[in-house]
């Protein structure tokens, strides 16, 4: 047991070092500058559709085995697209790019002149590529030495900003609606999608600490789940707090960098900036090995090992460095549509992991993504400027659910068809 409760520390910090990365770091202080006296609901809502939702994923994981345990029942093709699509989100076409472009503009660009981020992408992911070489060593590398020092520098960042605050808590919001954008906050952190992926290396991790059995293993993760979230409510907690001191300074036209390098500077001075520099590069880093070990352990397993890993590995990290050119609000605004399509169809398979036992056919399953998708494909083109001013009026529209029902309303008719194919058999 006591050897269970060191693991579970060990992983769960690891855990924590895999989905605190770019977005987390950016994402919690601009929520918090636009809800204003309003933050502690932007708050709650952004951390229940980050970490809250992520860790249902990975406690969904270990009901189903597996990641493919929870897409397997749409179908064998329409479950490789999506975990194929999911894996690309959280890594060379989104996520890993962005914690280059991060580090570059939040760690590098403030204390070094001149250098080109063509460049640094390159030296980026050559460090990135060496850590990710040893694929065994991935979770012993964040979870021992990298995760501390991350810590350490929020911590002190933190507690600086609560003892001393940039300024009062304003009595405006500048968003229209705190939820929603909390919600939204949430999905750009991207770490729902990719708890789907990291439980592969949890229980690979987990097994390889010696504990093979099952009811071990789970107690285990789960164990590790708690330590990350406790560890990552405190963080954004405080981040959230930090970005709602500057609201009588700044508005939402300010850029997520600027913001928190402005924080950061207030805080500590030019001095501060230093050692943010560092927990940024850290924070970026930590998720970009995650990352790319997870999005080539994955391609490679579905090729039947006919990709090495390592091949995979050398891939990824040349196509994240010519993404990570294209800048970070530009891969932020990218990633808002296409994460609008995906997320959807993804926490409805979750949700009905957990309701597996009553679910008496896979038409269910099949039924509700599709209505999910399509549902979000409609809200994705009106955003776009389509008139399809229905979407409003659906039930949670106006948290961003408005998929929900539908996707609801698509299992049932997928219930009924089951049981009409049932008696046809």
């Amino acid at each position: 047991m006591q050897h269970q409760r060191k693991d579970m520390f060990v992983i769960g910090f690891a855990l924590f070092s895999m989905f605190f990365g770019a977005g987390n770091v950016i994402f919690p202080p601009y929520l918090g500058l636009g809800c204003g006296r309003q933050w502690v609901l932007g708050f709650l809502c952004y951390y229940l559709a980050d970490i809250g939702l992520a860790l249902a994923a990975l406690f969904a994981i270990l009901r189903s085995g597996s990641s493919d345990g929870i897409t397997r029942p749409i179908g064998r093709i329409p479950s490789t697209v999506l975990m194929s699509a999911i894996v690309l989100c959280i890594g060379p076409m989104l996520a890993i790019p962005r914690t280059a472009a991060t580090t570059y503009e939040m760690s590098v660009a403030p204390l070094v002149s001149g250098l080109s981020p063509v460049w640094f992408s390159v030296l980026f992911f050559a460090l990135i590529l060496l850590l990710c070489l040893n694929e065994s060593a991935v979770v012993d590398i964040v979870g021992k030495v990298l995760t501390p020092a991350l810590l350490l520098g929020l911590l002190v960042l933190i507690v600086k900003g609560v003892i001393d605050p940039i300024g009062p808590v304003p009595a405006h919001i500048l968003v229209e609606n705190v939820p929603r954008t909390g919600i939204e906050a949430g999905y750009q952190t991207m770490d729902v999608l990719a708890a789907l992926v990291f439980g592969i290396i949890l229980l690979d991790s987990a097994r390889e600490k010696g504990h093979t059995d099952p009811k071990a293993q789970f107690r285990v993760v789960a164990g590790a789940g708690v330590v990350a979230g406790v560890a990552l409510l405190v963080v954004y907690l405080g981040l959230t707090y930090l970005g709602v001191t500057t609201s009588c300074f700044f508005d939402l036209t300010v850029l997520r960098t600027f913001l928190m390098t402005s924080i950061v500077r207030n805080l500590l001075g030019s001095g501060g900036i230093v050692l943010f520099s560092i927990v940024v590069a850290l924070a970026c880093i930590t998720t970009a090995v995650a990352l790319v070990s997870s999005a080539a352990a994955y391609f490679a397993h579905l090729s039947g090992e006919r990709i090495p890993y390592r091949l995979l590995v050398i891939l990824i990290s040349v196509f994240s460095a010519e993404v990570s050119n294209f800048g970070l609000e530009q891969i932020v605004a990218i990633a808002g549509p296409i994460l609008d399509i995906v997320y959807p169809p993804t926490l409805v398979l979750i949700a009905l992991a957990f309701l597996h036992r009553w679910i008496p056919n896979d038409w269910v399953y099949r039924f509700a993504v599709l209505g999910a998708l399509a549902f979000s494909l409609l809200s994705v083109l009106k955003g776009r400027g389509m008139p399809m001013d229905f979407l409003e009026r659906l039930p949670l529209a106006s948290y961003g659910f408005g998929w929900v029902v539908p996707a609801a309303v698509c299992g049932a008719v997928g219930l009924l068809f089951g049981h009409r194919d049932a008696e046809r058999a």
